[in-house]
């Protein structure tokens, strides 16, 4: 038996990287999985590849419209909603006095205000099922500020405030909410910063080594297992030890 056997999880940013990591793991453990991403061809082939029970759909999560048409789409291909991991994200580094309001915006929509409105998207149907667990993914710029990254860091902030709040709220409904604050992750994301600078980045980090989205995908997977059952309003740092 897989430890997520009969649940039906969301994924964002699921396409590739992280997000295709933890759906990797859930389909393995048993989960049906509805990944969703702006990336629309990258996620279609990772949904086919991990078969029949994984979806795509393409997915903004800054539209509120769009969470209540993913919702419906998971409950309609397969049941229900037990498991929502907010993964989209995007980074960057603008200097501050450089910064326009636009893109700090974009920075707080994106990062922030989609994992809001995930949460808002899955609550009624977890009542249902009868409880759930939800994991947002934020960053250790959610726990120390990230030079030349403002708007990142304050998105990042945001999120750590967002999973404790709707924790809170949400206990009482059997609805679990934590936060996961990775280190460097090889990913399709931090290539650039990597480019030309990996050895580096790696002997700064205690481990000696840069994470793998695998090593994710582990901790969200024990985070919406029963083997966490007592475990909300979390904060769990996955960063080799940069964070002792």
């Amino acid at each position: 038996m897989g430890a997520l056997d009969g649940k039906v999880a969301i994924i964002t940013g699921a396409a590739r990287g992280q997000g295709l990591a933890e759906a990797e793991s859930f389909v393995s453990e048993g989960a049906s999985v509805l990944m969703t991403d702006v990336l629309t061809e990258e996620g279609e082939a990772a949904a086919r590849h991990l078969g029949p029970a994984a979806s795509f759909m393409a997915h903004d999560v800054t539209s509120a419209e769009q969470w209540v048409d993913v919702v419906a789409a998971a409950e309609e291909r397969f049941g229900g909603v037990d498991i929502l991991v907010n993964n989209a994200g995007i980074y960057g580094q603008v200097p501050l006095d450089s910064l326009d309001e636009a893109t700090f915006r974009r920075f707080l929509d994106i990062n922030l205000v989609g994992p809001f409105l995930g949460i808002q998207a899955v609550t009624e149907p977890m009542k249902r099922r009868g409880g759930g667990a939800i994991v947002n993914i934020s960053s250790l710029a959610g726990l120390h500020a990230v030079p030349l990254a403002a708007a990142y860091t304050t998105s990042k902030f945001g999120l750590r405030g967002l999973t404790r709040a709707a924790a809170k709220e949400l206990a009482a409904f059997k609805i679990r909410v934590n936060a996961v604050f990775p280190g460097v992750i090889r990913t399709p994301m931090t290539e650039a910063v990597l480019q030309g600078r990996g050895a580096e980045i790696a002997n700064a980090v205690p481990l000696g080594v840069v994470g793998e989205p695998s090593d994710v995908a582990d901790l969200v997977l024990f985070l919406v297992s029963e083997s966490s059952r007592f475990i909300t309003g979390a904060e769990h740092t996955i960063d080799g030890g940069s964070m002792a």
